[in-house]
């Protein structure tokens, strides 16, 4: 079973390697630059960002690795360009306040930053593995993934509350915590994407199961039906 995982993986790799060197990812166009913000970020503000660079990379990668298996859903990759101007408004955001980038390697999948390029090396294999189980399965894998980045956008995540040693709560990073309106501004900008991902997937899935049929994945009922405008 092990080795058939390891195959598929290794096949989807290298269709993706074909498909990356075909073309370029859209270029972002968020402005991030705001001269009156603050020149300076504290750890947990930096160690923030730093997550959230290579998660906003997993929508990309899950949503490219999908995009391959349903090319006739055309939802992943026009949604996965979008991540790729997420991900590089992070970039941008680290490199104004001379923080290090942690991805030295932007392969799909590939996921290089030494605090928590493991966890999001297993996320990526995890949920590849459930949306290559069904066209259906992959929409709500983009679903969950959308309720996700809005929850690690607003708060400290989870796996960060629980390895790093100076942050015990999810209060201590995220957009709860940062009074810099240069980062909220972004943070900001990546939830309306988030928004309007989760808003297209689940239009898909309740186009096939009945409006209304959707439950939220990571967030409340009543945050999901306020963000559908329900």
């Amino acid at each position: 079973m092990l080795l058939k995982k390891r195959i598929f993986f290794h096949f989807l790799y290298l269709v993706i390697i074909v498909f990356t060197s075909t073309g370029s990812f859209a270029t972002d166009s968020y402005t991030s630059t705001d001269e009156t913000s603050s020149t300076t970020v504290d750890t947990n503000e930096q160690t923030h960002l730093v997550f959230m660079r290579e998660e906003e990379k997993l929508a990309r990668d899950v949503y490219i690795m999908l995009s391959t298996l349903y090319p006739n859903s055309p939802v992943f990759g026009n949604i996965d360009d979008s991540e790729q101007r997420h991900t590089d408004a992070v970039k941008e955001k680290l490199q104004q306040y001379d923080i290090m980038d942690p991805n030295t390697n932007d392969n799909v999948g590939v996921f290089t930053g030494e605090d928590y390029g493991w966890y999001f090396t297993e996320k990526y294999e995890e949920l590849v593995t459930r949306g290559a189980m069904s066209e259906f399965d992959a929409l709500y894998v983009g679903a969950f993934i959308e309720e996700l980045d809005m929850l690690d956008i607003n708060q400290c995540p989870k796996v960060i509350v629980e390895t790093h040693p100076d942050i015990s709560s999810v209060s201590d990073c995220g957009k709860v915590y940062t009074d810099n309106p240069d980062i909220e501004r972004l943070y900001d900008h990546l939830l309306e994407g988030s928004e309007n991902h989760l808003a297209s997937y689940v239009r898909k899935i309740e186009a096939e199961m009945g409006e209304g049929s959707y439950h939220a994945q990571v967030l409340s009922q009543d945050q999901v039906d306020r963000i559908l405008g329900r």
